[in-house]
Parts: structure tokens; sequence; C-alpha cells
């Protein structure tokens, strides 16, 4: 395809750590970003420590309540290429 560029990892971000990434810049705790999603408080803390995987409407819930995209919480590190017409 002309001027397609593949999407490339450029830096190592776990799913987890962006979570806590965001979380941590919207300068909420995790009790409160609990009570904002109604995740339990102790499965967020096993999301941001990779011991239980995010899943879809986890990801949903998480990224209303952090103000961004799904994909900056369950692609971390990704970069996105521009679309160019060809």
């Amino acid at each position: 395809m002309k001027g397609y560029r593949k999407a490339r990892k450029t830096i190592e971000v776990s799913v987890g750590e962006s979570v806590r990434i965001m979380r941590e810049l919207q300068e909420l705790s995790q009790a409160e970003l609990a009570a904002l999603t109604g995740i339990a408080q102790s499965t967020i803390s096993a999301i941001e420590n990779n011991r239980i995987n995010l899943g879809v409407e986890r990801a949903k819930a998480l990224a209303i309540a952090l103000k961004c995209h799904p994909a900056v919480l369950v692609f971390p590190g990704w970069e996105i290429a521009s679309l160019q017409a060809a």
C-alpha cells in the first residue's frame, strides 16, 4: 500500500503500567478510580500489577473515567501512523 507506514512499538509499557500512569496523571488514588468506574479497588490493583487482564468492558470504564481513548490503555507504547491519501 502506497503511503502506508506500519505502526511500531516505541517503548515497553505494559497494560497495567499504562493504567497506573493515566491514573496518576489524573491524580487519582485507586480507591477514587474504583468509585468512578464501579471496578473494585482490588481489581484495579491487580490490573496495574498485571495479575489479571484488562478486558474490553473494564477498558471502556477506565477510559471514560481517565478521559482517554481505550486504545491508550490497551495498546500502550504503539506509534499510530497518520493516514495519507494515496
